[in-house]
């Protein structure tokens, strides 16, 4: 098992159990790095899957186990742990609108760029031979099946649930790519003025965007390919991310909400809120699957996501627990972008999902299901 040290630190390093090509492994692995905390990296082997499914209620990766063998999952709320425990230097912004702002980039980089990135990983014939080889030869090198067999095995798994069971279909894939095209085009602008999202330095928003980006979008060959010839700024900046380290990487950030965050949060009001919305409402009327137009696209049997609705929830919760000044710019803010009536559409999400704020040591949320 690879040793990944981030600091001279003689702290047991973490166990992080996952993935060297997983989206939301990456994510945390780059917080972790900037951070300067250690940690192991263990390959999410089947054995291993099982012994993290049975510590943390699933077995999704990242899954982290502290030296005092206790468990979290989900890595928005491993993050908040995280600071809370090595609060300098910190990736939540001190002005609290920005705080915001930020909280609301993570969960939509986090959650509406995961179609984009599966559909080019396991749609595109290179890369799925590419990745599915990946997979195999870290992940399951030991099971006694013919390499080519599993291989095909993790092909057709991914095509069936990541793909054509998550709304990929030929009415939605220019769509689905445009998010991705969008994106780089958005992000591109931002780092030819400044090296991270909001400064000099790294944030929660630029570690939201950072899981696609890394592990799929970098990585994966089709998405490289476009990200080297339209967007080289967001190239090296997945690189600049990936070296940063606080205890070197300093400088102010920006005042405020920059106006090249207007895209961005365009795209938010107008079709991830609209989403989380429509998934919310199929929740409250345990539909397991639900239809829903988002500018124009007919997305047709979309899975229901319990964690999405408390995606949603959490947004609002943010909201709220925001300083009257800091609430009224953020609703200004919301207004101007088209997120501020699809923030509160829904009445009474009702997730039910960790009641208690147990978070991330709660029994983990799949994304998929309930």
């Amino acid at each position: 098992m690879p040793m990944t040290p981030t600091s001279s630190s003689a702290t047991t390093p973490l166990r992080v159990y996952g993935s060297s090509i997983s989206y939301f492994t990456g994510k945390l692995e780059g917080y972790l790095r900037y951070k300067e905390i250690p940690y192991q990296l263990v390959p999410m082997t089947p054995l291993v899957r099982a012994k993290v499914g049975r510590r943390t209620g699933t077995p999704q990766m990242p899954a982290v186990e502290l030296a005092d063998d206790r468990w979290m999952t989900d890595t928005t709320p491993m993050i908040d742990w995280f600071e809370s425990q090595h609060p300098e230097p910190a990736v939540l912004p001190r002005d609290p609108l920005q705080a915001f702002a930020s909280r609301l980039v993570e969960d939509y980089a986090d959650e509406w760029l995961w179609r984009p990135a599966l559909h080019y990983r396991w749609s595109y014939r290179a890369d799925a031979l590419l990745l599915s080889r990946r997979i195999v030869d870290e992940m399951m090198p030991r099971v006694p099946v013919p390499g080519a067999l599993k291989r095909f095995g993790i092909r057709q798994r991914q095509l069936r649930r990541y793909v054509r069971g998550d709304g990929v279909t030929a009415a939605t894939r220019e769509a689905i790519e445009g998010i991705y095209l969008r994106s780089l085009d958005q992000l591109e602008a931002i780092f030819a003025e400044r090296p991270f999202l909001l400064g000099a330095r790294p944030t929660l928003a630029d570690f939201g965007f950072f899981a696609s980006m890394f592990r799929h979008f970098g990585l994966d060959p089709t998405p490289a390919a476009i990200m080297l010839r339209r967007a080289p700024a967001v190239f090296a900046w997945l690189a600049r991310l990936w070296n940063a380290r606080g205890s070197r990487t300093h400088g102010e950030l920006v005042a405020g909400i920059p106006p090249d965050w207007r895209p961005i949060l365009c795209e938010i009001g107008g079709a991830y809120l609209p989403y989380l919305c429509a998934n919310a409402e199929a929740w409250k009327a345990r539909q397991r699957r639900f239809d829903a137009e988002i500018r124009g696209v007919p997305y047709r049997s979309l899975p229901t996501s319990r964690y999405r609705v408390w995606s949603l929830e959490k947004l609002r919760a943010h909201f709220e627990a925001l300083p009257g000044g800091a609430r009224e710019a953020a609703r200004c803010v919301l207004e101007a972008h088209g997120c501020w009536e699809p923030l509160w559409c829904v009445d009474a999400p009702a997730s039910g999902y960790d009641r208690s704020g147990e978070a991330p040591f709660a029994r983990g949320l799949p994304v998929f299901g309930g």
